[in-house]
């Protein structure tokens, strides 16, 4: 099950971690399928056969590295074979004995494996350090020999030469599918449009059996929505050129959406036979399939054609592509824009690095050969293939000295008492109005303090320009490295007092500098929205701020047209603040233009003054109700439970899980009640109680299917009451939010409840798919639940509610259910084809490219898949500190912020609530879609499956 963590304290993996834990001899049946569950989540052990991974499950064991830690030492003789579940470490390697003299020369990543030494007693070829808190799993030497002489061949896949084994299947199995493709797609055209294909004369000469680059792609962007754009179809047929499927008649290499004529294999040879009525049939049948095979190999392919090309040659949509393909390498995640813009790279797949022997193997993301490079030395380690068909990011070393000398050149640093404070770098590309070129917007800042990043910001906004990306990175990003209460009296500094000179240059320069400090604080002001109103700094500064331009606008009309704007400011935090007690400045000024319309229908957000009723349990089941704040501490809970039971025994705050798991949550964690699990509670009790916690018995969940119930409902209905929940919740995530999941909410002292709420969702619905297919007990029962999950999917994805879209999917590929095969085998091939478009769209490869391209189709509004934003986010600010050189790291901060943005425009448009015109039985739909019952047991669910459908012997 793919779970969203809703916090950085919850532990999913705690369960399959106990099951690792014991030893081999003690694991139980329902152990190893835990322990299966987690492996198949790697993508190194996804393709290994189902007895190696059982053995690996019943032999293996679990090891937790913290940063730092050396797990063996080069020239170790080494006891033990590891592979990577999470976190990185890296290789180092001396030329002498001292481990102080120690390089290192690459990072494993999830998914690799390393310690194949053990099979012949060699000593260690590096030093393995954690570089960050790492999970591993690890096989003992007796048992890895065991395992290597039975499954050799699939274990060679994980590891390097001389061990592993270099692929060459994977290659043909490619050739036989596009060939396969290609009939597939010449039939269905002479089938559906055999006017595509004929004979064709272009300047006195005729060429045989053509079809034209522009009619083929039209023709495939109508036949399914697994096409998402034109250049989505152009990367397909790229794909069936590469392998000779697809020719031009020229023997050009690259597909083109013009006017040039194509030829298939088949028509290559005269008098070719018309496929028969039968092959078309077959085609029909098959055109669903092949068309979702090339969507997958079709971006790649594209990325190739462009990649070919010379650099002169690629067109700005090219530059485009393969700038979005670099936001998603991690090796380039450091890099600024300028220089991201301008590399001009292929991408790469696995190589193994060889030094004294395997040193580790290079996966998809990573990089190698700067070091050479930066130093003009010769290279460490020899790079040697380990499987076919690699492609690599290549910079020659002309080109990579020539970005580090302009990346230099166009770079600006201002400083004060010999102290860098603003890093600037000059933009490719100067922004224009009609034919003037503006200075100040070529330079785009790098890093710098805050106080200078703010003061260049204000000296160079053009009050012209309603968008500026910049300034709203700076408002949405400030509070990471300048809280309110330093930005406030920065703001206010900048609008000057002295206004009325009598000089015309001195009062231009101070009318100029009100306008843009009050630009930027009406901004700052509609970004944060209700959140100013929990700080005393940002109310004063709106009350000195109004109260100044008020009187200054009294004299000079050029302020008078701000002076509403702010007023609405007010307004807003009023309307949403209503049970907040304001001060009387803010109460004289609401009565001034209240209109009586204050009262919001709509779902208010949960905020961290509201206060909540919070039910804490006791060891023996009974329970006590305390109010607290949302943002309340673990501290302040265990006091308030602590005073309502009159003990003064010192407490333990405990996050017991329907599976029992226990997990302590810290006195300074915030908002403990938003990171409970769907069926979990809060147990307070001493040190001496807590291995003694059970619990409750309605956290097993239900005990049967809510089938009878829901079966009634349209699918359509229930989809648009899932949609209309969701997007209620999603409404109410603020944008800081995300950034207080990111950096972490405690440092903030922060709620994040409503995106909490609305991950939970997400694991919610994913649960109940499982749920009511795991408590279905008859075969025929369980196949019409499955049509019924697919089709309500399918609505959800029309209303563009890609949350539960994904939920239902990913509910449906869970282990519990999709090891049913009975049940799968019944279910109808319309429905597995639809399926299995789903499934495409939850493909992880490239960065999760096609749910990516998906939504670029999208109109706002759009409930997006939220895990994802938040894996962009973590991403970028784990690969790139945030402080360089005591200077806030800016351009770390605009690309969380661009990646906030796409949450912004998802909302940019309101929720349509007409979409869908409800039946009767509407209420009866929303209550039931709202209060799902769901187990959220792992362990229990996969019981209960394997009672529906035991294992096979």
């Amino acid at each position: 099950m793919v779970a969203v963590q809703t916090s950085p304290n919850s532990s999913p993996s705690a369960e399959w971690i106990c099951c690792l834990d014991k030893r081999p001899s003690e694991r139980s049946g329902e152990d190893v399928d835990i322990i299966l569950t987690r492996l198949r989540e790697v993508k190194a052990f996804q393709r290994f056969p189902s007895p190696l991974l059982l053995q690996i499950c019943a032999c293996a064991f679990y090891e937790c590295l913290e940063k730092g830690i050396t797990l063996f030492r080069q020239g170790d003789i080494g006891t033990s074979w590891y592979a990577v579940l999470s976190g990185s470490l890296d290789v180092k390697v001396s030329e002498t004995a001292n481990h102080q003299d120690a390089v290192t020369i690459c990072t494993l990543g999830i998914g690799t494996a390393f310690g194949e030494s053990i099979l012949d007693n060699t000593p260690r070829h590096a030093t393995i350090v954690s570089r960050e808190t790492s999970e591993l799993l690890r096989i003992e030497q007796r048992e890895f020999k065991s395992l290597w002489e039975k499954y050799r061949q699939s274990l060679a896949g994980l590891l390097a030469p001389p061990y592993g084994a270099m692929e060459s299947g994977s290659n043909n199995d490619s050739d036989s599918l596009c060939l396969s493709a290609g009939k597939v797609l010449r039939n269905a055209i002479l089938s559906r449009a055999p006017h595509m294909i004929r004979d064709r004369k272009y300047h006195l000469k005729t060429y045989r059996q053509c079809c034209v680059g522009t009619e083929l792609v039209d023709w495939l962007v109508l036949q399914s929505a697994c096409v998402l754009t034109r250049s989505h179809a152009v990367g397909m047929w790229q794909a069936l050129l590469e392998e000779g499927v697809l020719n031009h008649v020229d023997q050009e290499l690259g597909f083109q959406d013009k006017y040039l004529f194509y030829r298939f294999l088949d028509d290559e040879e005269e008098d070719t036979p018309l496929p028969s009525e039968e092959e078309k049939r077959e085609s029909e049948e098959e055109l669903p399939e092949t068309i979702l095979f090339l969507a997958q190999i079709g971006p790649d392919a594209l990325l190739r054609m462009i990649l070919r090309k010379s650099p002169g040659q690629r067109t700005g949509d090219d530059l485009e592509i393969i700038y979005d393909e670099l936001l998603h390498i991690k090796a380039l995640a450091h890099l600024s824009n300028t220089v991201s813009q301008t590399l001009h790279f292929s991408f790469k797949e696995t190589v193994q690095v060889s030094k004294t022997g395997v040193v580790c193997t290079l996966h998809e993301g990573d990089d190698f050969g700067k070091l050479a490079l930066v130093t003009d030395s010769p290279r460490a380690a020899s790079i040697v293939l380990r499987e076919d068909n690699c492609h690599f990011l290549r910079v020659d070393k002309e080109d990579f000295n020539r970005i580090l000398r302009d990346v230099e050149a166009n770079t600006v640093r201002l400083k004060e008492h010999e102290q860098a404070v603003l890093v600037l770098e000059k933009s490719p590309r100067a922004s224009t109005l009609g034919s003037i070129k503006y200075h100040q917007q070529m330079y785009t800042v790098i890093s710098g303090t805050p106080e200078k990043i703010l003061e260049h910001f204000l000296e160079t906004m053009r009050m012209d320009i309603h968008h500026n990306p910049a300034v709203d990175d700076f408002v949405l990003m400030h509070c990471v490295f300048m809280p309110n209460s330093q930005l406030c009296p920065l703001l206010m500094a900048q609008y000057p007092f002295c206004l009325y000179s009598s000089l015309q240059e001195r009062l231009e320069y101070a009318l100029n500098s009100k306008r843009r400090a009050l630009i930027l604080a009406l901004r700052w002001a509609n970004t944060h929205t209700y959140l100013l109103q929990e700080e005393p700094a940002a109310i004063s500064f709106l009350e000195e701020l109004y109260g100044s331009l008020s009187n200054d606008s009294r004299m000079l009309r050029a302020l008078k047209d701000l002076v509403p704007d702010l007023e609405k400011i007010v307004k807003l935090q009023y309307v949403s603040q209503l049970h907040i007690k304001l001060s009387p400045f803010f109460k004289t000024l609401i009565r001034q233009f209240s209109n009586g319309e204050e009262r919001l229908q709509k779902k208010q957000p949960i905020r961290n003054q509201d206060d909540i009723l919070l039910k804490v349990y006791c060891s023996d089941h009974t329970y006590t109700t305390i109010r607290v704040a949302v943002a309340a501490t673990g501290r302040e809970v265990t006091s308030a439970v602590a005073d309502k039971l009159g003990t003064t025994d010192e407490l333990l705050l405990v996050h017991l899980s329907s599976a029992s798991e226990k997990q302590l949550l810290k006195p300074n964690d915030v908002s403990v009640f938003s990171t409970l699990s769907i069926n979990g509670r809060l147990f307070a009790c001493p040190r001496d109680q807590l291995n003694s916690l059970t619990p409750l018995p309605d956290q097993e969940g239900p005990s049967a299917g809510s089938m009878s119930t829901f079966e009634l409902m349209s699918s359509k209905d229930l989809a648009y009451q899932m949609t209309m929940f969701d997007w209620e919740l999603f409404s109410c995530v603020h944008e800081h939010e995300l950034l207080y999941h990111t950096f972490g909410r405690q440092s903030f002292r922060r709620t994040t409840a409503n995106l909490d709420l609305f991950l939970r969702r997400f694991n919610q619905v994913q649960l109940w798919v499982v749920t009511e297919v795991c408590l279905c007990g008859q075969l025929s029962k369980r196949v019409q639940l499955l049509k019924k999950f697919i089709k309500i999917a399918a609505h959800c994805r029309e209303f563009k509610n890609l949350n539960s879209f994904f939920a239902i999917i990913m509910g449906m590929s869970n282990p519990a259910v999709s090891r049913l095969s009975q049940t799968w085998e019944k279910l109808p091939t319309k429905f597995k084809k639809f399926y299995a478009e789903f499934e495409s769209m939850m493909d992880p490869s490239r960065n999760h490219r096609s749910y990516r391209l998906t939504v670029t189709k999208l109109e706002p509004p759009i409930i997006p898949f939220m895990p994802l934003l938040l894996k962009d986010m973590t991403f970028t600010h784990e690969g790139n500190k945030t402080f360089i050189d005591n200077m806030v790291n800016f351009e770390k901060m605009r690309i969380i912020a661009n990646t906030i943005r796409q949450v912004r425009h998802c909302r940019s448009q309101p929720f349509n609530p007409d979409i869908c015109q409800p039946n009767k039985n509407q209420a009866e739909v929303r209550g039931y879609v709202r209060k799902l019952c769901v187990i959220d047991n792992q362990r229990a669910l996969t019981q209960l499956s394997y009672r529906l459908e035991p294992r096979r012997t």
